[in-house]
């Protein structure tokens, strides 16, 4: 037993070089069977010869910047199937792309041989096999993972029970990574002496002056330490350290993005919009005869939105509701939405004419999402700050459009999409345009609070504090 426990705790110090090796192993691994696959027909990936080259460096940088894209085996910090998802999407772009120039090798004109797809059923089973691969390896990995590594012991520091119950819904999707054992009033004057009992302290609503103080006590005694986001937090991300002689600064820039991003950006997004306007098509034209064959109905949807400014435009979609019926958020089994509107929502087809909006200066690919106009009235008066989403163009994808739901609060969508402010960039854009494949993948969620079992806030009189 002794022996046991030894070898535990000794895994346990080298667990982040054993998580490595085993990253670097399941990526050996996928490329091995790109590799030995196509080496069946293709011989010149068995010999030293351009056509290797070229193509195994194609595999491992292509790999590397999707796996930048969607994430790597991120065994103990997410689930098994959003890895699987992420792992997978990389790996067929991966593969597709040193695919494509394993083809473009194999082209001799000077022996009269013109490009052409060489054996694409070799690709077929490469992804097979792979997404297989994938499956076993998350699955053994985060086993193993948890098999060494207890749940962190939580305590949530917050200011009320909504706040509560808003921040233990998303801890509780992740119970073998955090075991919530207590909730606190950040007030109480027992604080500092309870948080020395927990490995993780998650500061949520926490007036900024008060989640200050904690933070700083918690670096102290070496606690891991959350803490929701407040403007400041966001501004600061984009932050650049200035040294003034001995003094040092943080520099922030509040101007938005440059002329030459703005080029950029608008090209990017015309170029982009016309081509999934011309692909998605046929798909389109399908989508329209399902519509009218199933109530005769107009086919397009169209509403008032905000956009960049404040200014007002109609955004367009395929018409996935009833029609003459009043338009308010949508929840679990709403009979507004017709058969075919609930397969055009779950595979968000019922978006593409958005880019129509988008070619035409409206909106753009990537942005924060274009809210109802009642909506952003009502989230305004509750948070002045929301209205610094119309510093950009409304997006059809974004970080909120990606990762928010239905009962994402404002506060947090708001987060959200000025995290994309703040941080824009050419290759963020290119990289929420790939995430946005996960969306496919994932169910909206339209739960609400009250359908957890709600662990009770610790609060106390404050007044009667106050008086002692």
């Amino acid at each position: 037993m002794d022996y046991d426990r030894g070898m535990k705790r000794l895994v346990r110090k080298c667990g982040n070089l054993i998580v490595f090796l085993m990253k670097a192993g399941v990526f050996f691994l996928l490329f091995w069977t790109f590799y030995r696959v196509f080496a069946i027909k293709n011989w010149q990936l068995l010999v030293q010869s351009r056509t290797s080259v070229v193509t195994i460096l194609s595999f491992f940088i292509s790999g590397y910047l999707f796996l930048k894209i969607y994430g790597g085996y991120d065994i103990g910090k997410r689930k098994s199937k959003p890895i699987i998802i992420s792992l997978s999407l990389g790996v067929f772009f991966t593969d597709a792309i040193a695919y494509i120039m394993l083809c473009v090798m194999n082209t001799n004109s000077a022996n009269g041989i013109r490009f052409r797809f060489s054996h694409p059923w070799l690709l077929l089973i490469v992804i097979g096999l792979q997404i297989l691969e994938i499956v076993l390896a998350t699955y053994v990995g985060n086993w193993f993972y948890f098999k060494l590594h207890a749940p962190e012991r939580c305590i949530i520091i917050t200011s009320s029970q909504r706040s509560l119950n808003e921040v233990t819904r998303g801890i509780r999707k992740y119970k073998l990574q955090y075991q919530i054992c207590r909730s606190i009033d950040y007030r109480n004057p027992e604080l500092k002496e309870v948080v020395k009992q927990y490995d993780t302290i998650v500061l949520y609503d926490v007036p900024v002056r008060e989640r200050t103080e904690i933070v700083e006590y918690c670096y102290q005694s070496m606690k891991n330490v959350y803490i929701s986001p407040s403007m400041a937090d966001v501004v600061e991300l984009n932050a650049r350290h200035v040294i003034l002689d001995d003094v040092s600064l943080f520099a922030l820039s509040t101007r938005g993005m440059t002329p030459e991003q703005k080029v950029v950006k608008r090209a990017f997004d015309i170029l982009l919009s016309a081509m999934a306007l011309v692909i998605t098509s046929p798909l389109l034209i399908l989508a329209a005869m399902a519509i009218k064959v199933e109530d005769g109905g107009a086919v397009f949807f169209k509403q008032n939105r905000a956009t960049r400014g404040g200014r007002i435009f109609s955004v367009y979609k395929l018409r996935s509701m009833k029609e003459d019926v009043e338009n308010y958020n949508t929840v679990v089994g709403d009979d507004r939405i017709t058969k075919v509107g609930r397969w055009l929502r779950r595979f968000r087809i019922d978006e593409i004419p958005q880019f129509w909006n988008v070619f035409r200066g409206d909106m753009s690919i990537v942005g924060p999402r274009p809210e109802m106009l009642a909506n952003i009235f009502n989230y305004t008066s509750d948070l002045p700050e929301f209205e610094y989403r119309l510093r950009v163009k409304a997006g059809i994808t974004g970080y909120a459009q990606i990762a928010g739901k239905y009962n994402t609060s404002p506060r947090d969508k708001l987060i959200l999409d000025l995290l994309y402010i703040e941080e824009y960039s050419f290759w963020l854009d290119v990289k929420l345009i790939f995430q946005t494949l996960i969306v496919i993948f994932k169910k909206d969620s339209t739960e609400a609070f009250e359908g957890h079992s709600e662990l009770v806030f610790e609060d106390y009189d404050v007044e009667n504090f106050s008086e002692n």
